[in-house]
């Protein structure tokens, strides 16, 4: 999720809008923003990893999944098709400029767009506004064994009733195993109650079964309403490492007023040509609807298989669905299949190329040339003769997916 320059995140159903906070001369530590309202007027989901408007319960989730026009069958327009000479070709990789790399198909910005500054001494200061609202910065450095070492800073502020507040936390960490973290977390609430979490990291560190060094970055992001009628939570994350293997995904959820809603999805690329992809989203409505759906791509060397599902149930429970699959050969033929609940059916042969994408875009090279500040922090100095010690167990928590955090917006049924 990207930032504006005023600082106005916006996410599906609800746009979390923020403001400085007091005078710019009041705190020079760093930006500082406070929550003032939360839009949920916003007209479908916003899909802001690629700019344009889907409606809900209707967005693909993958990156590829609109742009590769796949044609699912004769029996309807499932998706957007593309002409022929675009669409029915073989594509293992396409070239694509710095820029539109620096574009990261998740949610989670990069190093410079957070902008940290850590300072190189300790600081620990208060004052106050001419109306009467506080503000506070403190920084210092954390030490401890194997080489570790943490710099942080936390800076903050309050309205002088307390009705509005905010936090903003950074930090950097190192060890002598190579291990290095920089990472934010941001949180306020304004006068009306609406709230607002954010936090972000990346992490460097070297994989002690394949010895092969990796960079994973990870964000999570959630905004209530004063009133309860609104609120979305989102986790992404992507995994690097030096071969070329990349895992991205991201799970979100969303509520407004008697409608809330689902999406999940994911890609893999094992670095030598297999990947994964998948997407699945529901939504449902407190009388009782519920639709969704979800598609699977699964290739190798141009052989490989795709398969999805649109579903529909009423309130009285009656249900609805279209189940599609494609299977690819890499002879120029796809077989394609599917059925619904009302009796459609289809199963035929077609000569038709293979396109999917066998590489991320955004891959271990991109991590690597967008990581500079991650890659500069320092442990301690390490004495001659001393050697890190290797816990061959403490990789678990920089490997898995985001944690949602406590009092965070509840999952569905089918989470």
């Amino acid at each position: 999720m990207e930032a504006s320059r005023w600082g106005a995140f916006y996410a599906p159903y609800v746009g979390l809008r923020l403001k400085p906070f007091g005078p710019p001369t009041a705190c020079s530590f760093g930006r500082r923003f406070v929550c003032v309202s939360l839009d949920s007027n916003r007209s479908g989901l916003a899909d802001t990893s690629r700019n344009r408007k889907v409606k809900p319960g209707s967005g693909e989730g993958a990156e590829e999944a609109v742009d590769r026009g796949l044609e699912r069958g004769p029996w309807e327009g499932q998706a957007k098709k593309r002409p022929r000479e675009a669409r029915v070709r073989a594509l293992q990789s396409r070239p694509f400029t710095a820029a539109s790399k620096l574009g990261a198909d998740t949610g989670i910005a990069s190093e410079k767009d957070w902008g940290i500054n850590l300072l190189n001494e300790n600081v620990n200061e208060s004052g106050t506004n001419k109306d009467g609202s506080t503000w506070y910065r403190e920084s210092g450095e954390d030490l401890g064994e194997n080489g570790y070492r943490c710099r942080w800073a936390i800076m903050g502020g309050r309205s002088q009733d307390g009705s509005s507040e905010w936090r903003e936390t950074w930090w950097e960490k190192a060890d002598w195993t190579g291990y290095k973290e920089l990472g934010v977390e941001k949180s306020g609430k304004n006068a009306e109650g609406d709230s607002w979490w954010e936090t972000w990291k990346e992490v460097l560190f070297q994989d002690e079964w394949s010895n092969l060094a990796r960079i994973e970055r990870s964000a999570q992001k959630q905004a209530k309403s004063g009133n309860g009628d609104a609120g979305w939570y989102e986790k992404w994350w992507e995994k690097y490492d030096a071969k070329g293997w990349t895992e991205k995904g991201a799970h979100k959820y969303g509520r407004l007023n008697d409608q809330s809603w689902w999406e999940k999805w994911g890609e893999q690329y094992d670095g030598t040509g297999s990947v994964l992809k998948w997407t699945d989203k529901w939504a449902e409505t407190e009388l009782g609807t519920k639709w969704g759906d979800k598609w699977e791509d699964k290739f190798f060397a141009g052989i490989g298989a795709r398969q999805g599902e649109t579903w529909h149930v009423s309130p009285s429970g009656d249900r609805w669905s279209r189940t599609w699959g494609e299977e690819h050969f890499g002879t120029g033929k796809v077989h394609k299949y599917g059925r619904s609940t009302t009796g459609e059916s289809w199963d035929i042969v077609v000569e038709e190329e293979t396109y999917y994408e066998a590489e991320p875009h955004y891959g271990w090279a991109d991590a690597v040339g967008n990581s500079t500040q991650l890659l500069s922090i320092q442990p301690q100095e390490r004495p001659p003769g001393v050697y890190p010690l290797i816990d061959f167990g403490s990789s678990t928590a920089a490997t898995e997916p985001p944690k949602q955090p406590p009092g965070s917006l509840p999952a569905s049924d089918e989470d």
